[in-house]
């Protein structure tokens, strides 16, 4: 299943906008199994190559350089010189994802104008605020407490990728009410609610970059073992024993006005007499990236502050 999901979301329709790619950074001498390494490959067009890790310097230049020519320059660095012990380093895997949408329907520079924000915190922010006349699917969704919320798509170039934008519909409902009831099903039934509306919609430019060590949250899940020396099995992996020390993760994404010019059909599709609805994301949201065909989430974030 991941194979193939792996290769639906790095077809060629959309490689100028989705990138993943993996490796493999072994020590020189220390023996994979050939069926991990032909596995690896086979599903994630994993590449693998041997390092000296006890030039820790070194390897991380190496590593850190991989990842940035991997995800065009937006994240420069993963790891860092103490997270490798020189002695006992035997592999580190790394997993970038690089994502640059183009919208549907562009925003227009000229119209970007500075506006307020009500940050999660209570205060109000002046932020850049895109604007556009157009149409997008959009709905109202509720939580099995009664909560009503928005939820708007923005589809980027090709339709196989949107981006989806929820927030609560009362100004003083926050958005920590409506985050515990988001899940796979959640958003999956969000398509049923959606409907072609011709609406000006103002959303804030913003950029996010994130850094999770992800050892809490999959301890949480229940998976424990593999950061335990004791515990940790990973004889398909190599006859050497050997377990996990650091599971991180870096995320960042930027969303402007950029994309492709309007399309002029698509926007003509509902001209209402009366005047379009005003949706204003002003307020703390939830923002998703989604792959259509597969339903996919490939990011996903809460934005307090822009």
């Amino acid at each position: 299943m991941l194979k193939k999901l792996h290769k639906t979301l790095t077809s060629k329709s959309n490689q100028d906008f989705v990138t993943i790619t993996n490796a493999l950074f072994a020590q020189e001498g220390f023996q994979m199994e050939e069926a991990f390494i032909s596995t690896n490959k086979a599903n994630f067009m994993c590449e693998s190559r041997n390092m000296d890790f006890s030039n820790k310097h070194l390897a991380v230049a190496v590593i850190n350089d991989w990842v940035k020519n991997h995800t065009n320059g937006m994240i420069p660095s993963l790891i860092t010189p103490d997270m490798l012990d020189p002695a006992m380093t035997r592999l580190v895997a790394v997993n970038a994802i690089y994502f640059k949408g183009l919208w549907k329907s562009r925003f227009q520079p000229e119209n970007t104008k500075m506006r307020n924000f009500n940050g999660g915190n209570g205060v109000i922010y002046k932020v850049p605020m895109m604007s556009q006349l157009s149409v997008f699917n959009i709905g109202q969704a509720r939580t099995p407490q009664g909560l009503k919320y928005t939820v708007i798509e923005l589809p980027y170039h090709g339709d196989s990728l949107s981006m989806l934008v929820a927030l609560p519909m009362e100004e003083d409902t926050p958005l920590s009410a409506i985050l515990p009831h988001v899940s796979t099903t959640t958003v999956q039934s969000w398509t049923k609610l959606l409907n072609l509306r011709r609406v000006r919609l103002l959303l804030p430019k913003f950029s996010v970059e994130a850094e999770v060590d992800l050892k809490a949250p999959l301890s949480a899940l229940g998976i424990t073992d593999m950061f335990s020396e004791s515990q940790a099995d990973f004889r398909h992996l190599s006859a050497e024993p050997v377990y996990v020390s650091k599971a991180l993760q870096k995320a960042k994404i930027e969303v402007n006005e950029d994309g492709t010019k309007a399309s002029a059909a698509t926007t003509a599709i509902l001209l209402a007499r009366s005047s379009p609805p005003w949706v204003i994301v002003d307020r703390p949201f939830l923002f998703l990236i989604r792959h259509n065909p597969t339903g996919t989430v490939l990011f996903m974030g809460q934005i307090n502050k822009p």
